[in-house]
């Protein structure tokens, strides 16, 4: 018995072959348009983050001013809220003022927020360039299958993300433990001054903690988005069979393509050698060339070439030139010129007239036309 082996089956990447050619215009244009680039969640955050913190740092003192007077301003309605119903307060009246404290607490966050949401939008682009597509938001039920998933949970990817978001919380670990390791005694003064002025010192410590936090973050971003570049590179790379593939599908088979020009050819030659008992005269090399031309002063205001050829065509030529009692006249450099600068339908041009028109003279001498 004998047992037949496809070796392609243990090719790295299946049957396709190896994926070892750099991925083409075509498939990367094709991938955007799926939403598939190359980006890193984690340069967004991190410059967001730092943003934030470092906006919270310059405006910390009149924000929290501005809390300080919606507090003081809620205080200073209770008694007024408290009095009409005698010491009770309707259910009304206290959503009424829970609404108004937090649609100004909306107000005094909405800029810090605006702000990073914009570098965080500037940060993407920037990675991928405007270019949006909606087509990762449409429902795929590949998304559904539950073998895909299991997969990914145990994929390459899912441990570099394990590994990164271990290292992200052992770095900020170590970093917030650097910075408050020598602020413990700051906590101790927070039951001996006002509240005001302990807002403020735990605000300033939180900030000056949250731009080492984004710093670090921010080194994090920046390794995963190179991290991100080469995963994609190599994620889009493609076999030699998918190349060759994608070029048929852009251009056509060549075989097939080639078998058109051909019968193009063909169809164009039959045509040239049905018009060609109409010629007046054929100027040959005499072996390798073969130009038949006619001159109708009433058609064509300079005359034409009516069938053209070398070598088997430029014989086939003279043959049909016998058969239909056409003058052929030898003349090697008027051949060779015409067969090389003018096509087939085409004028002569003016710089062969007087060529030409020496050998259509000839041929109408030898016909008896004037």
């Amino acid at each position: 018995m004998i047992l037949r082996y496809n070796l392609q089956f243990f090719a790295k990447d299946g049957p396709g072959g190896e994926k070892t050619e750099p991925a083409t215009d075509k498939k990367l244009r094709d991938a955007r348009k799926e939403g598939q680039v190359a980006k890193s969640k984690e340069i967004g955050n991190a410059f967001g983050l730092l943003t934030l913190f470092i906006v919270l740092k310059l405006y910390v003192a009149s924000m929290g001013n501005s809390f300080m007077e919606v507090f003081y301003g809620i205080y200073t309605q209770i008694p007024d809220l408290i009095k009409p119903y005698g010491g009770g307060v309707p259910v009304a009246s206290i959503q009424t003022v829970f609404n108004n404290v937090v649609l100004e607490m909306i107000v005094i966050m909405a800029p810090v927020l605006l702000i990073g949401v914009l570098v965080a939008f500037i940060c993407d682009v920037a990675q991928v360039k405007w270019r949006p597509t909606g087509k990762p938001l449409q429902p795929k039920l590949s998304k559904l299958n539950p073998l895909k998933g299991f997969k990914k949970i145990f994929s390459k990817e899912s441990l570099m993300e394990l590994i990164k978001s271990f290292l992200k919380i052992g770095l900020i670990i170590y970093v917030a433990y650097s910075y408050l390791k020598d602020k413990y005694h700051y906590i101790f003064l927070l039951y001996d001054i006002p509240l005001k002025q302990s807002i403020l010192l735990i605000g300033e410590l939180v900030i000056d903690l949250g731009i080492r936090v984004s710093a670090i973050y921010i080194i994090i971003g920046i390794i995963d988005f190179a991290y991100q570049k080469h995963k994609f590179k190599e994620d889009m790379k493609m076999t030699k069979q998918e190349i060759r593939d994608e070029y048929k599908d852009q251009e056509g088979d060549p075989k097939i393509k080639g078998k058109q020009r051909q019968r193009m050819r063909e169809a164009s030659q039959r045509r040239m050698m049905q018009q060609l008992p109409q010629a007046d005269v054929v100027i040959t090399n005499p072996t390798h060339y073969a130009v038949a031309i006619k001159y109708d002063p009433d058609k064509y205001e300079a005359p034409i070439v009516m069938a053209k050829g070398e070598d088997y065509l430029a014989q086939k030529i003279k043959d049909v030139a016998k058969e239909h009692h056409i003058e052929i006249v030898e003349n090697k450099p008027l051949a060779r010129m015409l067969y090389a600068n003018v096509d087939v339908g085409e004028l002569v041009p003016p710089e062969l007239y007087q060529a030409v028109a020496e050998v259509l003279a000839f041929v109408y001498h030898l016909k008896g036309k004037t």
